[in-house]
């Protein structure tokens, strides 16, 4: 006995040393990945800050877009501003209401009062500026901070009056077009060259943030470099002390491209770093499980030199493949290609001349996977063919087959085509016993532990599918607008980068955009606007197909027609527009084309944008279409 174990003492020493360095590696590859965590974290502090920053910006110029709209309809009639004032206020994204600026320093309010503005306002100053964005000022009572969208109204080439939108800073913090960590972070707009805040979501009051003096300071950040940051139009973070809640808060700023403002978020060290601390207990996790799995493991490697048994050697060597199978499957969910190779590893480990596996059940489509030895034959295409039987099977009550001849194999599958002698094959379930998936394999060469080393997989296998579902519903998610199902501005915006690489002759841009869908809101109920949008979207896609189509905006889509005719294109437009007019909707669209090789995507969709506002000028200069008298028509 002895003898037996100085025979084995080199070999179990090796496999000691190897456990210590594993071990080691997995301290290292753990801290890293942590490491990486912070720093993802750090990344998503930066991403919802600019998020929200794109937001901003987004709504601002689409709000100018509507003043100047409003500007150039008032221009070609300035007979009564006071009723223009009126039916339009309430249609912007961020500005309550509008009034208009006159020479000699008079204001006309939404409600048609005049008032002289001396000493407040400077009609001479504001039209030298253009159009343009005040920085936070009072309103006309002199009772709330404001800030005013300025856009000139021109006639004949001169400035006669400055319309602007006012924008209220009390309610601004409550309608931002996105929410940073689902609410929970506070979210400012600073001034960067007075301190003034224009939102502030965690104080009561909007004051300056350089009168709330210093605060106490982690490590490695002070108020200078905060003050300096924000003067200097920087994209940094610091970290101070909170007098409220006495922990640290991550206060992250980036610049505005709207005067000199910046946007920032203050959010508790807790929320940033909560996926790094679940991703940081997973690990310490993983490492005591893999150090107790060490143990058993060195445990049974004792007996295994006391027994001296080959069979216990393929059990080692099959610690080995499964190692190589998860490795594989750890990213498979992204990379499928290693689905199919590990199938092979698990093939080489039974060994198996095929080996199959079958995502089912879920939410997901089904999704099948097959290596055979020179190719696939009729068994291979039998095992994926039947694994919905296999599951039935299982569902019944079996844990595994173990079938080592015809005439057992037809008793599990009884249309099993000729030739397949044995099967052996295991449900994948998820924690609470659901199947997810079948893992199976045939042409067997040993008769014995081929269904005990597919369990071995079967957790691997679990996870692969519950990774998969979940990121192809992130990716569902992620790229597909919830009302209309077509892709939203996510996927426009990644599409855009490489969409025109398969253009041959060239492509249109297509932007439509819904017409009245305000007053559709307003008159019958929001139920009725998304009808509408439904219909638009259901038309887009009978006649363009839903590969290149977006909505980008509440009402707004863009669709890409690679290598078509633009008479083809107009057609469609026609046709669509008629058969939305049936169901009592109207659009405006913008067409721009441009031939192959397009170098500016941005150009090509600007052009068509172009070319909707102009319909969209078209359609409500017509008296039929004119929104003051369907109003009125609605309310009669």
């Amino acid at each position: 006995m002895r003898g037996r174990f100085v025979h084995w003492r080199s070999p179990l020493a090796a496999t000691l040393i190897l456990v210590l360095l594993i071990t080691a590696a997995s301290f290292v590859v753990s801290g890293r990945i942590n490491e990486a965590e912070e720093e993802a974290s750090f990344t998503r502090l930066a991403e919802e800050a600019e998020e929200l920053s794109h937001g901003l910006e987004l709504n601002m110029d689409s709000d100018r877009e509507k003043l100047k709209l409003i500007a150039e309809i008032m221009a070609s009639d300035f007979g009564e501003p006071e009723e223009f004032l009126d039916f339009y206020q309430g249609t912007g994204t961020f500005f309550s209401y509008l009034e208009l600026l006159l020479p000699g320093d008079e204001v006309i309010t939404s409600s048609g009062m005049r008032v002289d503005v001396s000493g407040l306002l400077s009609f001479e100053h504001e039209a030298s500026l253009g159009a343009h964005i005040s920085d936070r000022e009072m309103d006309l009572n002199g009772n709330d901070y404001v800030v005013r969208h300025y856009v000139p109204v021109e006639r004949e080439g001169e400035v006669v009056a400055m319309l602007y939108g006012v924008i209220e800073l009390k309610s601004l913090g409550q309608e931002l077009p996105y929410s940073p960590y689902g609410g929970e972070a506070a979210v400012y707009v600073i001034d960067g060259a007075t301190g003034d805040f224009l939102i502030d979501t965690w104080h009561a009051e909007m004051g300056n943030i350089w009168a709330l003096g210093s605060r106490p300071m982690a490590e490695g950040y002070n108020n200078d470099l905060l003050r300096l940051g924000l003067v200097n139009g920087e994209s940094n973070y610091v970290v101070f002390l909170s007098n409220t809640t006495g922990e640290h808060l991550y206060f992250y700023y980036t610049p505005l491209e709207i005067n000199q403002w910046r946007v920032a978020l203050s959010v508790p060290e807790d929320l940033v770093f909560a996926d790094a601390r679940g991703i940081r207990s997973l690990l310490n996790l993983l490492l005591v499980l893999e150090g107790v799995f060490f143990l058993v493991y060195i445990f049974w490697l004792i007996l295994y030199v006391r027994r001296e048994t080959g069979e216990k050697q393929r059990q080692l060597d099959a610690l080995s493949y499964i190692y190589d199978v998860e490795k594989l499957l750890f990213n498979a969910h992204e990379h499928r290609e290693n689905i199919t190779r590990s199938l092979a590893v698990i093939a080489r480990m039974l060994p198996a001349q095929r080996v199959s596996f079958t995502m089912i059940g879920g939410d997901g489509p089904e999704l099948s996977y097959l290596w055979e030895e020179g190719g696939e034959t009729l068994i291979g295409s039998a095992l994926l063919e039947n694994a919905q039987a296999l599951a039935e099977y299982f569902s019944s009550g079996h844990r595994e087959i173990s079938a080592y001849s015809p005439q057992e194999v037809l008793a599990v599958l009884p249309n099993a085509p000729e030739g397949m002698d044995d099967l052996a094959a295991i449900p994948v379930e998820d924690a609470d016993g659901v199947i997810h998936g079948i893992l199976s394999a045939s042409g067997l060469s040993k008769r014995a532990g081929c269904a005990a080393m597919l369990k071995g997989m079967g957790f691997s296998f679990a996870m692969l599918c519950s990774n998969t579902y979940t990121y192809m519903e992130m990716q569902q998610q992620g790229e597909r607008d919830a009302l209309t199902g077509l892709y939203n501005r996510n996927r426009y915006e990644l599409d855009l980068l490489h969409i025109f690489s398969e253009c041959r002759s060239g492509s249109c841009c297509v932007y439509i955009d819904a017409n009245g869908l305000h007053e559709l809101n307003n008159s019958r109920g929001h139920e009725a606007g998304d009808n509408m949008l439904r219909a638009i979207a259901r038309e887009i896609c009978d006649r363009f197909g839903a590969q290149y189509t977006y909505r980008v905006g509440g009402d707004e889509f863009i669709v890409f027609a690679l290598d078509e005719a633009e008479i083809k294109v107009n057609h469609y437009i026609q046709a669509m527009s008629a058969a939305l007019e049936q169901e009592g909707y109207h659009i405006s669209a913008g067409v721009a084309w441009s031939p192959a090789p397009i170098e500016n995507p941005e150009a090509l969709v600007k052009a068509a944008e172009k070319q909707m506002y102009a319909a969209k000028h078209e359609y409500y200069g017509n008296p039929a279409h004119d929104r003051r008298a369907r109003q009125r028509n609605s309310i009669g």
